[in-house]
């Protein structure tokens, strides 16, 4: 399998995390008026699913390296399976309660709010978990993003106090239970892989019961997609908003918007995927952490793009430009952690 042996190039992996976590829900933004967000939620569910199964068929069964993908499958044990599997149910509820926050509230007030808990917690629990790189760094690094999350929160307000939206309010606290959950499921897929995530474990890896990255990521993915069946059965019944919909509808709908939540869900795999990958050269809690600090790029499409601060008070445009230098000092210390 390919293992990533550069620590430049694990950086650039992890980038790449932050701006596909930090764009995916742009996919929800270019649906048709009107397309059930548990709809969409299927559909980004499939590309979840798909491209870390071609990733771990290609990437992952290449080359001498350590073991191919269905080997490596078929050694593990079942803790590994189980921690996966743990840390999808996880991921699922946090993914469906945070995307439907976007759906309510905006990428703009969305993902500076539930990504940034999401962040403080993951990286904590990821460093305590395995203590790697410069703790003073990335103490440094979470200090800007809180300080980000803080005057993205006063830039809302500010917005809030215009508008006095109900449903606004409520993408706000779905954004921040989303992202509470949302920092437990790294940890726990973490612990179905080898402790130490490097080059020399990687290659020695059979036998040992643990799943390489590129297994972690396709059973977490399908065991998301599994739980699907009882986390989004329940959505289409008791929508956040809108009406019910059924499983009959969804075969209904055009085909142009199953395949925009399919690119949906393939762009943010890609980010996982990847971010997994590159853990292990640059440190659990480091990659978590840049991959997390995406609503920097979430907050450029929602200002610049999607236009969700144009009717904002005066003086918010400042707040949101000094929310991202805060959550761009934030991510170069982080990268300078190890």
């Amino acid at each position: 399998m390919f293992i990533v042996d550069s620590y430049n190039l694990a950086l650039v992996m992890c980038v790449i995390t932050m701006i596909c976590w930090g764009s995916h829900a742009n996919m929800l933004k270019m649906q048709s008026k009107g397309y059930a967000y548990s709809y969409y939620y299927w559909d980004q569910a499939i590309g979840y699913f798909l491209l870390p199964l071609v990733l771990a068929l290609t990437m992952g069964s290449i080359g001498d390296s350590g073991q191919s993908f269905i080997p490596n499958l078929a050694q593990a044990d079942l803790s590994s399976w189980l921690w996966a599997i743990g840390a999808a149910f996880v991921f699922n509820l946090a993914n469906i309660i945070f995307v439907a926050s976007v759906d309510i509230a905006g990428m703009a007030v969305a993902f500076p709010v539930g990504m940034g808990f999401s962040l403080v917690l993951g990286v904590v629990l990821n460093y305590i978990a395995k203590p790697e790189g410069n703790l003073t760094l990335i103490l440094a690094g979470m200090i800007c993003v809180i300080i980000a999350i803080v005057i993205n929160a006063r830039a809302y307000a500010r917005m809030n106090a215009k508008t006095d939206s109900v449903m606004v309010k409520k993408g706000l606290k779905l954004a921040i239970i989303g992202g509470f959950l949302m920092g437990l499921f790294y940890y726990l897929l973490q612990n179905s892989m080898p402790e130490v995530l490097n080059v020399e474990s990687l290659s020695n890896i059979a036998g040992t019961g643990k799943f390489t990255p590129y297994s972690a990521v396709v059973v977490f993915a399908g065991a998301s997609f599994l739980s699907n069946f009882i986390y989004n059965s329940y959505i289409m019944k008791h929508p956040f908003k809108g009406e019910p919909v059924t499983y009959a509808g969804y075969f209904k709908e055009s085909a142009r918007d199953h395949i925009i939540g399919v690119i949906g869900g393939v762009i943010n795999a890609t980010g996982t995927t990847f971010n997994i990958i590159a853990s292990g050269m640059v440190g659990a809690a480091i990659a978590y952490a840049l991959g997390q600090s995406n609503p920097m790029i979430a907050a450029i499409w929602g200002v610049f793009v999607w236009k969700e601060f144009k009717d904002a008070p005066q003086g918010t445009n400042k707040l949101i430009v000094l929310m991202f230098v805060f959550f761009a000092a934030g991510v170069a210390l982080l990268t300078l952690a190890k």
